[in-house]
């Protein structure tokens, strides 16, 4: 069954229910939280949380969706894809659990003939959350599923949210078991590549708030109604219907690999693995990239844009590898639009738009590919002449980052060259960037803004930057834009000028762009005779080129074609310039302690403050950090010019002067020199006229960014003065406090730490020795509660849970093998409620379970719990109802 099938059955199957059919939203969504949709509810979550009124009941959809976080499993496992389309149904407040059960399981088994994809339900299996009985009662009902092809899994596997705040609720999951020569039987909990998931039933019931992992979230309560949320993957149903053993081979995707494996000299699927990667990874990515750029994303350097750019380049990096040495997007495209246009027909509609951008990523990462290559040669001789054999992390994600190259490429080129690599620091940069790409999806600038609308402007030229010579110059409005959107005019008060939203594009400006290290400018914009005025809040770089001032409207009318004066704030500008060329005192102060090696790998300034992160492994003594601290001070005193000039790249760097690794300059270059060979830079940034303006330079500390990659802070100026008189002041008043005199604070403070330690570790011992002793007159004291002896106590102290799960070992031990079931409650820190129970074989046998009896304390301390039999715990918010949960669960057990 082809995929346009499937998808044609599924909305037909949920129509005929009575759903209302709902085209897909955009992959990009006005969702701060999200950097790409990435299920297929997310355009329905405002009915979901009760912010507005579906107008619909029932309703199905099949979603575009973009996941990334997985991007480096593409290839390699048979079910990953970073484009997926999810077939879902939904009910807002109509059906729910037996609803959604009944509908997905006619719809997989139901014959062909009758508009099903005609699974066997023999070889299908369900999943439910720890405690959804009422779930496994509605699988034996509605599809007969005997409970050993259910199977309970916990709150990581069926408990679905998305990630981020916003509805969940428990879910179950459907799998489909391929056989046993896929792997060994037991279930999804024991193979998921044998058992694979094809549909997730969400019972959309509750709102979650802020999380760190799946299974580690606050509930914040109920949703204003149960809804229905389920998701079907289209491709791997695909899979199993059209007999294929991974998703990468479905029809879809298996035209692009074979368009692919005309032009390689080496084909797919010939005992090659490392080329049936490059292939799946060639036919996956380049249907994700058609769709995110014929959703209006362009590639870039943040954001969705960042992501498209890696797309596009593994693509054609994965091509080369596979020996493919011509241009190949445009045929990957065209081959995208002929096999997903039938459901999708903005592919073909759009085509020339998506074909150009893709094709211009191509010849410029063609183009950096061999600077690249330059860059890398420059690294591996660097390291070569230190003496050493292994290329540092840096230098490979900085390859990775800024030219594309993925680790095994520079793998590949490094055992070439005689080296390997610090595979270890790469990996851990790698996961630093996805932490701050996660950061950066509620970004402020245009990472995630759809920049066609500049594109007049940027082809227009480039904005002159004035400076470097004046604070204030008169300039003409080019264009204004409203939320990216060009409009003709701008009023305060009017439609649109609300902060952070309006933005305006001159011909010439004076405020500096960010870049570099350097963050933007703030100023104002006037109009003639100073009846309009906007506040400039930012100013961002488009294309490198194009200035872009983000300002708030104060008054008046701005209109294109005017002629506007701005001016930059001088108190801004001179704690700007200190900052940067403070930068540039402790990058050359650095290296004269430290060494050559010790090189650029990224910097910030702002007014009054720098940071500096430079190649280097291990952390710096105090008695270096003290030395970089005296040379960039001795350099301020010394009064050094700050002189600039234009001059060809190649003379700049015959000259000595310091570039960032990876960083692509154009021809034309400007340097930054101070003090003659105290420090020569290529740097576009401002800067003071003489080093003594930079005023006193004040380490703030060092640390670590990543493997062979340190950071420095400090600040200049008056900010440094500040600290100083803080740090001079703390250090009186600790002297006054422990009456010594300032230079045997150190030895005091560190006299009194060490005898609070040893106080800390006695008290703990008294603490732990008390429980103990609690515990032992608990077990004397156990209660006969019908068959069972019972033991159900709240516990003095702050105790944590794993407090409670040692002391219940201690007494379950002394309660013998009778029937015997323990429960111990406490107050732990934050106003948390932690409770455990455990049971021995004896009570189990009673009926007397752990996990459910955990549930019973959870009801009247408003928390929740769960585990096995045996052992099980749980934790609450409501220390007011701990006597009502232990008579609660005394009650229960004297019911057995």
């Amino acid at each position: 069954m082809q995929t346009h099938e499937i998808r044609k059955r599924f909305l037909d199957h949920f129509v005929k229910a009575g759903h209302t059919e709902v085209p897909s939203a955009s992959v990009i969504l006005d969702d701060p939280n999200l950097l790409f949709v990435n299920a297929g509810m997310v355009q329905f979550v405002p009915f979901f949380l009760g912010q507005r009124t579906p107008p619909y009941e029932r309703a199905t959809s099949v979603q575009k969706c973009i996941r990334t976080p997985d991007i480096e499993e593409v290839g390699i496992t048979t079910r990953h894809n970073t484009f997926f389309q999810m077939a879902g149904n939904f009910s807002f407040g109509d059906y729910f659990k037996k609803g959604a059960i009944e509908l997905a399981w006619s719809l997989l088994t139901n014959s062909v003939d009758d508009g099903g994809y005609g699974f066997d339900p023999e070889k299908l299996w369900a999943t439910v959350y720890l405690d959804d009985d009422e779930a496994i009662e509605i699988w034996q009902e509605v599809a007969g599923l005997p409970l050993e092809r259910i199977q309970r899994r916990g709150m990581a596997d069926n408990y679905w949210s998305m990630g981020i705040p916003g509805p969940c609720g428990p879910c179950s999951e459907i799998y489909y078991d391929r056989g046993p020569e896929y792997g060994v039987g037991g279930g999804p909990e024991a193979n998921e590549d044998r058992y694979i998931e094809i549909w997730n039933l969400v019972f959309m019931q509750n709102e979650r708030g802020e999380g760190t992992s799946k299974d580690n979230f606050e509930i914040l309560g109920p949703l204003p109604r149960k809804n229905i949320d389920t998701g079907m993957g289209v491709e791997r149903i695909a899979c199993l219907l059209q007999g294929v053993d991974n998703v990468y081979e479905t029809d879809l995707v298996r035209p692009v690999i074979d368009l692919v494996a005309s032009i390689a000299p080496r084909g797919y699927g010939a005992g090659n693995h490392d080329d049936d990667v490059r292939y799946r990874i060639i036919g996956d990515h380049s249907r994700t990239a058609a769709i995110i750029i014929g959703d209006g994303v362009t590639p870039g350097n943040e954001g969705r844009g960042y992501v498209l750019r890696r797309l596009l380049r593994r693509i054609i990096r994965a091509a080369k590898l596979l020996g493919v040495e011509q241009p190949i997007m445009s045929q990957l495209m065209a081959c995208v639009r002929d096999e997903m246009g039938p459901s999708y027909p903005e592919l073909v509609t759009d085509f020339d738009r998506i074909n150009r951008i893709a094709v211009a990523e191509e010849t410029a990462f063609n183009r950096t590919l061999a600077a690249g290559s330059k860059l890398f040669d420059d690294a591996a001789e660097s390291t070569k002449a230190a003496g050493v054999t292994v290329l540092s992390g840096a230098n490979a994600f900085t390859l990775h980052d800024t030219y594309g190259f993925p680790i095994d490429l520079t793998l590949e080129m490094a055992a070439e060259a005689g080296l390997s690599v610090d595979e270890a620091g790469f990996r851990e940069l790698m996961n630093e960037q996805r932490q701050r790409a996660k950061a950066d999806a509620a970004a402020r600038k245009h990472a995630h803004a759809d920049l066609s609308a500049y594109r007049e402007l940027v082809d227009a030229g480039p904005t002159e930057f004035t400076g470097f010579d004046e604070l204030s110059s008169q300039a003409t409005i080019l264009g204004i834009f409203v939320d990216g959107k060009r409009v003709p005019v701008i009023t305060h008060g009017g439609e649109g000028a609300t902060p952070d939203r309006v933005e305006i594009v001159l011909d010439r400006t004076p405020l500096y762009a960010e870049s570099g290290g350097q963050i933007a400018d703030i100023g104002a914009i006037s109009g003639a005779g100073g009846a309009a005025r906007a506040q400039v809040t930012d100013v961002q770089k488009i294309a490198k080129t194009l200035f872009v001032h983000r300002v708030n409207v104060e008054s008046g009318e701005f209109v294109e074609g005017d002629t506007v004066t701005a001016d930059v704030d001088p108190k801004w500008r001179h704690g700007a310039t200190q900052g940067h060329s403070g930068t540039h005192m402790v990058h050359a102060a650095l290296r004269q302690i430290l060494g050559p090696n010790a090189v650029q790998a990224g910097s910030l300034n702002r007014p009054g403050y720098l940071r500096f992160d430079f190649n280097w492994q291990g952390p710096l003594s105090e008695e270096q950090r003290t030395e970089i601290e005296i040379v960039a001070n001795e350099a301020v005193e010394a009064d050094y010019p700050v002189n600039t000039m234009y001059t060809k790249l190649d003379k700049a760097k015959a000259m000595g002067a310091m570039a960032l690794f990876g960083e692509a300059y154009p021809e034309d270059v400007r340097l930054v020199e101070i003090g003659g060979p105290f420090s020569l830079e290529l740097c576009g940034g401002t800067h003071v006229h003489n080093s003594a303006q930079i005023g006193p330079v004040t380490l703030l500390g060092e640390s670590s960014v990543g493997s062979g990659v340190r950071r420095v802070e400090a600040y200049v100026g008056l900010d440094s003065f500040k600290h100083l008189a803080k740090e001079r002041a703390l250090m009186a008043g600790l002297a006054s406090s422990l009456k010594v005199p300032s230079e045997e604070v150190p030895a005091r403070v560190a006299t009194l730490v060490e005898k609070l330690r040893t106080a800390e570790k006695e008290l703990e011992k008294v603490r732990l020795a008390t429980a103990r002793s609690a515990a032992v007159n608990a077990a004397a004291g156990a209660q006969t509660v019908g068959k069972v002896r019972l033991v159900a106590q709240r516990m003095s102290g702050e105790m944590s849970a794993g407090d409670l799960r040692s002391l219940i070992g201690d007494i379950r031990g002394k309660l013998g093998n009778d029937p015997a079931v323990v429960a111990l409650i406490a107050e732990g820190e934050g106003g948390s409620v932690p409770y455990v129970v455990a049971a021995n074989s004896a009570a189990q046998d009673l009926g007397l379970k752990s996990g459910d009896l955990v549930k019973v304390l959870a009801t009247a301390v408003d928390g929740r719990g769960g585990g096995k039999p045996d052992l099980a715990q749980g934790s609450g918010r409501n220390a007011a109802g701990i006597d009502a949960a232990l008579e609660a669960l005394r009650a229960e057990v004297a019911r057995s």
